[in-house]
């Protein structure tokens, strides 16, 4: 069963994000309280806890939300999701809209981990139905 190992938020653009007990979503903003939301495609990002511990293997020293993602989940290749994919996150709904990014600049998180891999590994979702996700929250596909 593929699952939320972590949810995370950052004040900042460009920085780590640090893990919660929950975070609430509202739709067409993303999580309230995290500096990524608002009114545009990006707001939710997510990250497989297997693409950290491909990081982890190299000798990084990172975490779930060092890569600034929002979730990090475990059991279900994000990056294989076609855009448009609906994915079920506890009570919540979100809709894929972007898989990986580009960097035109290496932002601290590149320096403070070494590397980045949410370029590759990382996708983004729009908030469809709001509600509150907590680490162990089921992840499906629907």
């Amino acid at each position: 069963m593929a699952h939320v190992i972590a949810v995370c938020i950052s004040e900042n653009k460009g920085e780590r994000k640090k893990p919660v007990d929950a975070v609430e979503l509202r739709e067409n903003h993303g999580i309230v309280g995290d500096a990524h939301a608002g009114e545009w495609h990006r707001q939710v990002s997510l990250l497989a806890q297997e693409s950290i511990d491909k990081m982890r293997k190299l000798g990084l020293d990172v975490n779930a939300g060092d890569f600034a993602e929002n979730l990090t989940t475990r059991g279900i290749e994000l990056v294989s999701l076609p855009i448009g994919t609906r994915l079920q996150v506890g009570p919540t709904l979100l809709e894929v809209t972007q898989i990986g990014k580009e960097c035109h600049t290496r932002c601290a998180i590149y320096y403070q981990a070494g590397d980045c891999v949410m370029p590759k590994e990382g996708i983004f979702a729009k908030v469809i139905t709001g509600g509150m996700i907590r680490p162990g929250d089921e992840v499906v596909t629907v």
